[in-house]
């Protein structure tokens, strides 16, 4: 990661103007467990992650008081010089400044193709859990990343991206119209080139990871073969061998690390871009809550077996919770997220973080919106 002191002034803990968050009703919290003696970084349970341990006691104010004024929104091309233009990403806000990118990691929350709600610290905890990892996978593959000046912020070298998530598979779950699950469900034997056997059960682990591409349709992810990547000229036959290798390689080592902190990297997605010299970067995040889906490990073969959902880290809950509310895909206004699940999933948020990386993450509360 290159020195701060080595970009302008004017990127260096740039001012993030942030919305209110509205999206959110009142949600009756229930009164907490007694305390646990066993430590949430050592053997993560869901009873760790809802009950009252001295880490949540200690993060929850901060959540609460942050709940309407997350960093929803940034307009820095309007206050910050060098920055020409700014895409707004379902959750990051990418900002052109010439010879690299900007990229401010909101609190948005997104699924089912759309916002959801406002999670505070959410950004904070994505960006930083991938830096983490960027850090942590160079000995699989080179990255865009070249500073973080802000603990939303990464500073990005700009790639070609390729049109192509790489989403790697270690079970058969999910509950978006594109899942595994979902389409083995629906009778799909072989996805996106993989041969799926008859008699597989929601949530149990596949014989060997499996690669399952997608690739962008108007406003939703599509399936795709490997085959089809190459004859639409998505990429080269050179390029997705290469990039399809890190890919799985990146799994294997992120299931790995989880499990050394009592957590399943149950599947995630990838993206890889061309540098100007023609090298192939890992871009965007790695590994964190939002791009991928966790599990406690220990819980997990007694769950299965008792036909129980696994206990989650993730966003899952939060999926679950609007599709038995609403139509997702098809209503065009939701429900608001209830208050209590958007607290409960900025805990988790946190939780995941600290127990991956053996880090408490820097928490400051927010009692009024982050402005210019």
């Amino acid at each position: 990661m290159a020195d701060n002191s080595r970009l302008p002034n004017s990127f260096l803990r740039p001012k993030l103007n942030a919305a209110p968050n509205s999206s959110l009703q009142p949600y009756p919290r229930p009164a907490p467990a007694p305390e646990l003696v066993m430590c949430a970084l050592k053997r993560p349970s869901l009873d760790v992650l809802i009950s009252g341990t001295p880490r949540m006691q200690e993060v929850l104010p901060a959540i609460e008081i942050s709940l309407p004024n997350c960093l929803s929104e940034t307009d820095l091309h309007l206050s910050v010089p060098g920055l020409k233009s700014k895409v707004r990403g379902k959750v990051r806000d990418i900002y052109d400044s010439g010879d690299y990118l900007v990229l401010v990691t909101t609190d948005r929350q997104s699924a089912f193709d759309r916002i959801l709600a406002s999670i505070p610290f959410k950004g904070q905890v994505l960006n930083q859990t991938s830096l983490w990892w960027f850090d942590k996978t160079r000995h699989i593959t080179s990255n865009a990343v070249v500073a973080s000046p802000d603990k939303n912020v990464t500073i990005a070298k700009k790639c070609t991206v390729f049109p192509v998530e790489f989403v790697v598979r270690g079970f058969v779950t999910g509950s978006t119209d594109t899942s595994l699950w979902t389409l083995y469900q629906k009778g799909v034997r072989n996805y996106c080139g993989n041969a799926l056997p008859d008699g597989l059960q929601k949530n149990q682990r596949l014989s060997a990871n499996i690669l399952t591409p997608t690739t962008k349709a108007a406003d939703h992810d599509v399936p795709i073969t490997q085959q089809q990547i190459v004859e639409r000229g998505l990429m080269t036959q050179d390029e997705y061998n290469e990039v399809s290798t890190k890919a799985l390689s990146l799994f294997e080592y992120g299931q790995s690390v989880a499990s050394e902190h009592g957590l399943i990297l149950v599947d995630t997605k990838y993206e890889f871009g061309k540098a100007p010299d023609g090298s192939i970067l890992l871009i965007d995040e790695v590994h964190t809550p939002d791009s991928s889906r966790y599990w406690i490990a220990h819980s997990y073969d007694q769950r299965f077996q008792d036909g129980l959902e696994p206990e989650n880290v993730d966003k899952e809950f939060l999926r679950l919770w609007f599709k038995e509310h609403s139509n997702p895909y098809e209503d065009e206004v939701l429900p608001a997220a209830p208050r209590e699940l958007v607290t409960e999933l900025a805990w988790r948020y946190i939780f995941l973080y600290e127990t991956i990386t053996n880090r408490e993450l820097e928490i400051t509360s927010t009692q009024e919106p982050i402005h210019d």
